[in-house]
């Protein structure tokens, strides 16, 4: 991994971007984005597959301890010190981690992490471990993280907590984010590392680190949008073809230039988000596959419908909650005689899907 504990918010007169000179050595093992929502996914499917209240309450507090690794950096132990009373504020959706040693630093967390907490908080099946609910065996934390492993197809190793807190790190520094933000955020105290922080105000490493949880919001929950990794690249003589693995599983295909895929330096590994407009999403009702020349075809449910005098809107919610909106005519949507709740095909053309590198 390049040293870049010396450098500071500038280097040779440019910006300075921490994913243009940070690279992972092959022996260091981590967890991408991709790999850490399916371990997300798991945790909640345990979770809900609790057979009484009590094993539910249980595997709950695991699954939070998980995503408050995964999006803090944190250490295990800090995790499991937290008092949930006085160390997580969830208006300001921030947690401070090491209170009980000294000042602490406070790490900010996403607002779908908030959500969780504030239902917890809410529950009177929690409310005897107010202020302990996090306070659970490090042996028993490390067994079920173990065990979601084994389901998700990942060795042990990976999903050891420091593997995640590696993630993590990772996982920053390659959607840009100044070192010195993440530095801060896991909590490095080396005195080349302090000094690199001091170059950046604490006001705006808090914005920074808003603005990086705003954004992995809103890859989640936008419409005609999927957040990936690219798992193909098929270059021809003038145009390519890229096939994005979305977080929810679904292969999206789109054909773009080669002048395109050089100056977005897309190769396979790489994260993009692949947005769809609204009126290139065509809707048919069969129940078979259709054949059609549409590359990409998803089976969703009708969530919405806005009928309007010449065109209507269509929401389809896909099977991992993203949602595509289509933009049809009315009289087309009569001619389908689509309903709220109906299963129907969302499809598009790979030529219709355009790349996003942030």
């Amino acid at each position: 991994m390049e040293d870049a504990s010396n450098i500071g918010p500038e280097s040779d007169g440019k910006r300075f971007r921490a994913a243009r000179i940070f690279s992972v050595p092959d022996d260091v093992k981590f967890l991408d984005t991709l790999e850490l929502t399916r371990l997300s996914e798991a945790f909640s499917a345990w979770t809900e597959r609790a057979s009484r209240p009590d094993v539910g309450v249980s595997r709950n507090r695991v699954r939070l301890i998980y995503l408050m690794l995964r999006h803090t950096g944190a250490r295990l132990g800090g995790v499991l010190a937290l008092n949930d009373r006085a160390d997580i504020n969830l208006d300001s959706l921030s947690v401070t981690l090491g209170g009980g040693e000294g000042e602490g630093r406070e790490v900010q967390i996403p607002a779908e992490l908030g959500e969780s907490l504030a239902a917890v908080f809410d529950d009177p099946a929690y409310a005897s471990l107010r202020g302990s609910l996090f306070h659970l065996d490090q042996g028993h934390v490390r067994r079920k993280f173990y065990e979601r492993a084994e389901e998700c197809g990942f060795t042990k190793e990976l999903v050891n907590p420091s593997t995640i807190r590696r993630s993590r790190a990772v996982e920053l520094l390659r959607h840009d984010v100044p070192l010195p933000v993440v530095q801060r955020i896991l909590g490095h105290s080396t005195a080349d590392l302090t000094a690199a922080f001091l170059h950046l105000p604490e006001e705006q490493r808090r914005k920074v680190e808003r603005q990086v949880l705003t954004r992995e919001t809103r890859r989640t929950s936008a419409r005609n949008a999927f957040f990936g990794r690219v798992a193909q690249v098929q270059k021809g003589d003038i145009q390519s073809l890229v096939v994005v693995e979305s977080l929810g599983g679904h292969a999206v295909s789109s054909i773009i230039t080669n002048e395109s895929l050089k100056n977005l330096g897309i190769n396979e590994g790489s994260f993009v988000t692949a947005e769809i407009k609204a009126p290139w999403v065509v809707l048919e009702t069969c129940d078979e596959m259709p054949r059609a020349t549409a590359n990409n075809r998803f089976l969703g449910e009708v969530e919405l419908i806005r009928i309007g005098e010449l065109t209507s809107e269509v929401i389809v919610t896909l099977s991992d909650s993203t949602r595509l909106c289509a933009l049809i005519t009315t009289q087309s949507a009569r001619e389908l005689n689509v309903a709220e709740g109906q299963t129907v095909w969302a499809m598009f053309n790979a030529f219709a899907v355009v790349l996003h590198v942030e």
